[in-house]
């Protein structure tokens, strides 16, 4: 039997170019132009995550793993909502109720018991993990919370505040501890030095201040940061700075032991090597910068496509993970400065990172309202 469309073809030959007439028409479509892909649209999407949380209906703004559970996750968004869900159980998720303004801030006890989630309203409730309970609130700042931060050793939550202060509670029973009073302008970020003695704040004010946490008294005063994070030692903070600077300060002094200059924009995020003498650092420049502190020069810059917006080291490996105003998660060998994996999944600016505790997974959460996790392997 003959191929009728081959039959059809030798029929189009012979009679040379075939047009059509109104005649042939036998009906309309109406298409609209909005639903038309643009030429330069890709159809499908590139998503390398392997789960995706999708309970908020807002911006994330904040990201946290579990470190005793190496599936458990907490975020918080614009929609005034947080939420506990496990990494490859889509159908469980726990919502922390009760803010009233968004949930900006999470952080887990050092033991993984309870966790303490801040609002802009200027409300931290603390929930105990095994339970689900609301254990206590702590209430006080006259303004949002920027952050939260809990002692290395016992439950005591430290939280920075757009009111420019500094405040201090014990969590198991909500009781007011100390204030922390001295900056100009709202409280950034600030942490506990690991052995739990001193505390390090930072401020829009541009200063860093260290203070005594039984005391309140601020006990050094150094200008100029937007960021910093504390050696493991507790001898040393790493400060970055709007103009690009990045500092390293004797927590004991207050004196800058080193400038390290490099930059050319906002230092946005800052990340100690936990196995190296080491620091990265991550700017609106749109560079990564792995720095060799010992001798105060850069190792390698790794660039991106725009600014970078934060970073995390994966454990004691030689790799980290740094999100990005591209909405791209990338992950980077530290020795030789390459980029070593893409994560797609995200189409709007990355806001946080965060590992699990058996460094399987990275969570990231970004302004498209969406949590995503990425498996890690070499």
């Amino acid at each position: 039997m003959s191929n009728p469309a081959h039959a059809l073809h030798e029929e189009e030959d012979d009679q040379g170019e075939v047009f059509l007439d109104e005649a042939d028409i036998v009906g309309e479509i109406a298409v609209d132009d909005e639903d038309l892909p643009d030429a330069d649209d890709e159809v499908d999407e590139l998503d390398d995550s392997i789960h995706i949380f999708t309970g908020h209906s807002d911006e994330l703004y904040a990201v946290i793993c579990s470190p005793t559970d190496p599936t458990l996750v907490a975020t918080g968004g614009k929609d005034d909502r947080g939420f506990l869900w496990k990494i490859g159980h889509g159908d469980w998720a726990f919502e922390l109720q009760g803010h009233k303004d968004s949930v900006s801030s999470l952080a887990f006890s050092t033991d993984g018991q309870l966790l303490a989630s801040g609002s802009l309203d200027g409300i931290i409730q603390i929930w105990d993990i095994a339970s689900g309970n609301l254990k206590s609130t702590l209430e006080g700042p006259g303004g949002g919370i920027e952050w939260i931060k809990w002692h290395p050793r016992g439950h005591v939550v430290l939280a920075g505040s757009e009111d420019s202060a500094v405040w201090m509670w014990n969590a198991d029973n909500g009781s007011y501890l100390n204030l922390f009073s001295g900056h100009g302008g709202r409280v950034s970020c600030g942490d506990f030095t690991p052995d739990g003695k001193t505390i390090c704040t930072g401020s829009a004010d541009t200063t860093l201040r260290i203070w005594n946490p039984k005391s309140g008294e601020s006990i050094h005063v150094v200008q100029g940061l937007t960021c910093l994070t504390i050696s493991s030692d507790s001898t040393l903070a790493v400060t970055g700075s709007e103009d690009g600077s990045v500092y390293i300060v004797n927590i004991t002094t207050g004196k800058v032991v080193s400038s390290l200059v490099s930059h050319l924009d906002s230092v946005e995020c800052i990340g100690l090597a936990p196995s190296s003498p080491w620091a990265a650092t991550g700017g609106m420049d749109k560079k990564l910068i792995i720095w060799d502190l010992q001798h105060s020069l850069p190792r390698c810059t790794c660039e991106h496509e725009d600014g970078v917006t934060c970073l995390t080291w994966l454990g004691t490996s030689r790799y980290l993970a740094t999100g990005c105003m591209d909405g791209n998660v990338r992950l980077w060998d530290s020795l030789s400065g390459d980029c070593v994996r893409t994560l797609n999944g995200h189409n709007e600016p990355i806001q946080s990172l965060s590992v699990s505790s058996n460094q399987e997974f990275l969570v990231s959460v970004s302004t498209d309202g969406t949590a995503r996790v990425f498996e890690l392997h070499e």
